[in-house]
Protein backbone atom coordinates (compact mmCIF):
# COMPACT_ATOMS: atom_id res chain seq x y z
CA UNK A 1 0.00 0.00 0.00
CA UNK A 2 1.01 3.24 -1.17
CA UNK A 3 0.79 6.63 0.37
CA UNK A 4 -1.76 7.15 -2.52
CA UNK A 5 -3.65 4.16 -2.56
CA UNK A 6 -5.05 6.51 0.74
CA UNK A 7 -6.38 9.15 -1.41
CA UNK A 8 -7.63 11.84 0.98
CA UNK A 9 -7.81 9.74 4.11
CA UNK A 10 -3.65 10.67 4.72
CA UNK A 11 -3.32 13.81 6.35
CA UNK A 12 0.82 13.63 6.42
CA UNK A 13 3.61 11.01 6.59
CA UNK A 14 5.82 11.67 9.82
CA UNK A 15 8.29 8.75 9.30
CA UNK A 16 9.34 7.99 5.90
CA UNK A 17 9.99 3.97 4.77
CA UNK A 18 13.67 5.12 4.03
CA UNK A 19 14.16 7.00 7.71
CA UNK A 20 12.21 3.67 8.98
CA UNK A 21 14.98 1.16 7.11
CA UNK A 22 17.64 3.60 8.24
CA UNK A 23 16.85 3.81 11.99
CA UNK A 24 16.05 0.28 12.15
CA UNK A 25 20.23 -0.93 10.91
CA UNK A 26 21.43 1.34 13.46
CA UNK A 27 19.62 0.14 15.91
CA UNK A 28 20.45 -3.23 14.84
CA UNK A 29 24.38 -2.24 14.78
CA UNK A 30 23.60 -0.60 18.56
CA UNK A 31 21.99 -4.48 19.50
CA UNK A 32 24.70 -6.15 17.65
CA UNK A 33 27.46 -3.99 19.69
CA UNK A 34 25.38 -4.70 23.35
CA UNK A 35 25.15 -8.18 22.41
CA UNK A 36 28.19 -9.38 20.96
CA UNK A 37 28.82 -13.33 22.04
CA UNK A 38 25.17 -13.59 23.57
CA UNK A 39 22.39 -15.23 22.02
CA UNK A 40 18.78 -12.88 21.84
CA UNK A 41 15.50 -13.78 22.65
CA UNK A 42 13.38 -11.04 20.71
CA UNK A 43 9.77 -11.24 21.98
CA UNK A 44 7.55 -9.22 19.78
CA UNK A 45 4.10 -7.72 21.26
CA UNK A 46 0.99 -8.69 18.83
CA UNK A 47 -0.01 -7.55 16.72
CA UNK A 48 1.18 -3.60 15.85
CA UNK A 49 5.08 -4.81 16.16
CA UNK A 50 5.03 -7.82 13.65
CA UNK A 51 6.66 -4.98 10.39
CA UNK A 52 9.58 -3.61 13.15
CA UNK A 53 10.40 -7.35 14.31
CA UNK A 54 10.35 -8.56 11.06
CA UNK A 55 12.91 -6.24 9.52
CA UNK A 56 14.65 -5.22 13.10
CA UNK A 57 15.62 -9.29 13.14
CA UNK A 58 16.77 -9.28 9.47
CA UNK A 59 19.09 -6.61 10.65
CA UNK A 60 20.56 -7.93 12.94
CA UNK A 61 23.46 -10.37 13.01
CA UNK A 62 23.52 -11.64 16.29
CA UNK A 63 22.18 -15.32 16.72
CA UNK A 64 18.59 -14.82 17.63
CA UNK A 65 15.21 -16.59 18.17
CA UNK A 66 11.83 -15.18 18.09
CA UNK A 67 8.71 -15.44 20.12
CA UNK A 68 5.39 -13.58 20.28
CA UNK A 69 3.12 -12.40 22.97
CA UNK A 70 -0.18 -10.41 22.55
CA UNK A 71 -1.28 -8.43 25.98
CA UNK A 72 -4.24 -5.94 26.38
CA UNK A 73 -4.79 -3.26 28.52
CA UNK A 74 -8.37 -2.42 27.33
CA UNK A 75 -11.03 -3.49 27.36
CA UNK A 76 -14.41 -3.25 25.15
CA UNK A 77 -13.65 0.72 24.56
CA UNK A 78 -10.65 2.73 24.16
CA UNK A 79 -9.86 3.42 27.87
CA UNK A 80 -7.44 1.06 29.59
CA UNK A 81 -9.02 -0.62 32.15
CA UNK A 82 -5.92 -1.02 33.85
CA UNK A 83 -5.64 -4.83 34.14
CA UNK A 84 -3.34 -6.09 31.52
CA UNK A 85 -4.74 -9.85 30.39
CA UNK A 86 -2.40 -12.09 28.54
CA UNK A 87 -4.21 -13.19 25.34
CA UNK A 88 -1.35 -14.91 23.97
CA UNK A 89 1.45 -16.41 25.78
CA UNK A 90 5.18 -16.74 24.97
CA UNK A 91 6.46 -20.51 23.95
CA UNK A 92 9.70 -20.05 24.76
CA UNK A 93 11.12 -20.42 28.32
CA UNK A 94 13.64 -17.46 29.48
CA UNK A 95 15.67 -18.84 31.95
CA UNK A 96 18.95 -17.40 31.50
CA UNK A 97 18.05 -15.79 28.18
CA UNK A 98 18.60 -11.91 27.09
CA UNK A 99 15.22 -11.16 26.32
CA UNK A 100 14.61 -7.95 24.29
CA UNK A 101 11.09 -6.69 23.94
CA UNK A 102 10.38 -5.32 20.63
CA UNK A 103 7.39 -2.99 20.19
CA UNK A 104 6.11 -0.83 17.54
CA UNK A 105 5.03 2.28 19.57
CA UNK A 106 5.15 2.43 23.31
CA UNK A 107 2.26 5.34 24.36
CA UNK A 108 1.34 5.47 28.02
CA UNK A 109 4.42 2.97 28.99
CA UNK A 110 1.61 1.30 31.61
CA UNK A 111 0.84 -2.03 29.67
CA UNK A 112 4.91 -2.01 28.47
CA UNK A 113 6.33 -1.19 32.16
CA UNK A 114 3.56 -4.27 33.30
CA UNK A 115 4.74 -7.01 30.92
CA UNK A 116 8.50 -5.90 30.94
CA UNK A 117 8.19 -6.71 35.03
CA UNK A 118 6.01 -9.76 34.07
CA UNK A 119 8.91 -10.95 31.43
CA UNK A 120 11.36 -10.24 34.26
CA UNK A 121 9.86 -12.67 36.81
CA UNK A 122 10.27 -15.74 34.77
CA UNK A 123 14.67 -15.91 35.16
CA UNK A 124 15.99 -14.05 32.42
CA UNK A 125 19.35 -13.08 32.20
CA UNK A 126 18.16 -9.47 30.81
CA UNK A 127 15.12 -8.12 29.60
CA UNK A 128 15.45 -5.00 27.56
CA UNK A 129 12.72 -2.90 25.13
CA UNK A 130 13.50 -1.92 21.72
CA UNK A 131 10.98 0.37 19.84
CA UNK A 132 9.83 2.13 16.95
CA UNK A 133 8.14 4.82 18.08
CA UNK A 134 7.59 6.47 21.60
CA UNK A 135 5.40 9.67 22.48
CA UNK A 136 7.22 11.40 25.73
CA UNK A 137 4.51 13.31 26.07
CA UNK A 138 1.85 10.65 26.73
CA UNK A 139 4.05 8.72 29.16
CA UNK A 140 2.30 7.97 32.73
CA UNK A 141 5.10 5.91 34.16
CA UNK A 142 8.93 5.73 33.64
CA UNK A 143 9.72 2.96 31.04
CA UNK A 144 13.57 2.25 30.78
CA UNK A 145 13.71 2.05 26.96
CA UNK A 146 17.43 1.01 25.80
CA UNK A 147 16.82 1.51 21.99
CA UNK A 148 14.33 3.73 20.71
CA UNK A 149 13.57 4.69 16.83
CA UNK A 150 11.84 8.15 16.91
CA UNK A 151 10.11 10.17 19.30
CA UNK A 152 7.11 11.63 17.92
CA UNK A 153 4.73 14.02 19.08
CA UNK A 154 1.47 12.79 20.65
CA UNK A 155 -0.96 11.76 17.85
CA UNK A 156 -2.73 9.02 16.79
CA UNK A 157 -0.37 7.34 14.05
CA UNK A 158 -0.90 4.62 11.52
CA UNK A 159 1.03 2.25 9.23
CA UNK A 160 4.47 0.41 9.53
CA UNK A 161 2.30 -2.09 11.67
CA UNK A 162 -0.32 0.56 13.25
CA UNK A 163 -3.49 0.70 12.40
CA UNK A 164 -7.02 2.27 12.79
CA UNK A 165 -9.73 0.09 12.66
CA UNK A 166 -7.71 -2.81 11.96
CA UNK A 167 -6.73 -0.92 8.75
CA UNK A 168 -3.20 0.70 7.59
CA UNK A 169 -1.14 -1.45 9.26
CA UNK A 170 0.63 -2.47 5.75
CA UNK A 171 1.85 1.04 5.25
CA UNK A 172 5.45 1.25 4.73
CA UNK A 173 5.51 5.03 6.34
CA UNK A 174 4.63 6.37 9.57
CA UNK A 175 1.62 8.68 9.22
CA UNK A 176 -1.20 10.67 10.62
CA UNK A 177 -5.04 10.09 9.14
CA UNK A 178 -7.29 13.23 7.89
CA UNK A 179 -9.94 13.88 11.19
CA UNK A 180 -12.53 12.85 8.75
CA UNK A 181 -11.76 9.11 9.12
CA UNK A 182 -12.25 9.08 12.65
CA UNK A 183 -14.62 11.73 13.21
CA UNK A 184 -17.16 9.95 11.00
CA UNK A 185 -17.09 6.82 13.21
CA UNK A 186 -17.29 8.92 16.37
CA UNK A 187 -20.59 10.87 15.36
Amino acid sequence: MKASDMGDDLEKILITEEEIKQRLAQMAAEIDRDYEGKEILLVGVLRGAIMVMADLARAISTPLEMDWMAVSSYGSGTKSSGVVRILKDLDSDLTGKHVLIVEDIIDSGLTLSWLKTNLASRGPVSVEIATLLRKPEAAKVDVDVKYVGFDIPNEFVIGYGLDYAEKYRNLPFVGTLAPHVYEAVSE
